[in-house]
């Protein structure tokens, strides 16, 4: 081979080998910048996950978390309301610019508890829960884009990225930056028994114990989800 052919494929991989650190430079350095803007972010419903970021052959650019009909829907962060209209698409819907200047999306609600042009703190109410628009159960469609949301979402990230990842059928805490339990359930108070008050269902109660209705009924040995204020349920640690 050429002399000239040697040094010139030396080149190119070198270059290619360069390109290539830059790259992942580039991603690190972007997760750093993401995770330090989105620090104290809180989740914005209670609920399940129902279908995560980039399914549907990479069409749906959001998280869906599947909970109760007019749950409260909260805002991940203070900002500024930018749009609150009802859509085709995304029916009641939402947006959010933040400070940071990330915008977020609120869809499928069944109300809306914002204008546009309102300013909103971290954790204010901005919607209740429902199936408007393009959908076919009740629940948030949460969006998060790393600057203006456009039409076509080129600026739309995971949300695994600032909660950290999930999966369909995980069940999820609102208004906290650990909206798994991950790091709090160590500190949750597990009780042998718990005494059912008055507008407890097994849904709250299962949420605030991190654990699930299914297994509260298995260790209460219940045949319904129906509960009377008094009753006793047990409550494992596990």
């Amino acid at each position: 081979m050429p002399a000239y052919i040697k040094i010139c494929l030396f080149v190119s991989l070198t270059a290619a080998c360069l390109g290539f650190a830059c790259s992942a430079n580039d991603v690190a350095a972007s997760g750093s910048v993401i995770h330090e803007a989105t620090k104290d972010w809180i989740f914005p419903a209670a609920g399940t996950i129902s279908d995560t970021f980039n399914t549907r052959y990479g069409t749906h650019k959001g998280l869906d978390i599947a909970g109760r009909y007019r749950a409260k829907v909260f805002s991940a962060q203070e900002g500024t309301v930018t749009r609150s209209y009802l859509s085709a698409s995304y029916g009641h819907v939402v947006f959010i610019r933040h400070p940071s200047g990330y915008e977020t999306v609120y869809a499928h609600l069944a109300g809306r508890a914002v204008r546009a042009g309102q300013h909103v703190e971290k954790g204010k109410v901005v919607g209740y829960m429902g199936s408007t628009g393009h959908s076919t159960g009740i629940h948030l469609h949460f969006e998060v884009h790393n600057g203006p949301w456009t039409p076509d979402k080129k600026n739309a990230i995971d949300p695994f990225l600032i909660f950290g990842p999930g999966a369909p059928g995980q069940t999820v805490s609102a208004k906290t930056h650990d909206p798994y339990g991950v790091f709090a359930a160590s500190t949750v108070p597990q009780p042998a028994a718990y005494t059912v008050k008055k507008g407890d269902t097994l849904w709250n109660i299962a949420l605030h114990f991190h654990t699930s209705v299914g297994r509260l009924k298995s260790w209460n040995k219940l045949r319904s989800d129906r509960i009377m204020a008094g009753q006793v349920l047990k409550i494992k640690n596990e």
